[in-house]
């Protein structure tokens, strides 16, 4: 028992909550970045586009807790800026295309992925959220 505790750093005397409701991070977040449920992956997490579900219509988990905010949006900027940066400057160095050609094609590119990135980031987000028991995902019925 003192070895359990030590090993999860725990406090002796304390009760770790982690331990009675054990939420592993990398499944959750797979099941949030499809748009699923973080607890049981086959309800659909979201009802719009970027609108989550008050409850999971399959296992009726509370999800009304999440804060998911600007973060997907930030991840969003990040991930399509460092991923269209080095692609045009790549495309531009090696065939120089017409500008309105180039334009046009990293425009609609920035934007597609831009849109599809986005409700996957927030579903990650709050299953982030879910697994590690942020903003009353963690509060007892």
């Amino acid at each position: 028992m003192a070895n359990e505790m030590a090993e999860s750093g725990a406090a002796p005397g304390t009760a770790d909550a982690a331990s009675t409701d054990e939420r592993l991070l990398w499944p959750a977040l797979r099941k949030g970045f499809r748009r699923k449920c973080p607890n049981c992956g086959s309800g659909p997490l979201m009802k719009s586009y970027l609108k989550v579900r008050e409850a999971c219509p399959v296992c009726r988990e509370d999800l009304s807790h999440q804060r998911a905010d600007d973060g997907p949006a930030y991840l969003t900027i990040l991930i399509v800026g460092h991923i269209m940066a080095p692609a045009l400057h790549i495309a531009f160095v090696q065939f120089r295309p017409e500008p309105m050609l180039l334009f046009t094609i990293f425009a609609v590119g920035c934007a597609g992925l831009s849109l599809y990135l986005l409700p996957r980031l927030k579903g990650a987000i709050v299953a982030f959220q879910w697994a590690r028991h942020m903003h009353g995902f963690g509060a007892q019925p």
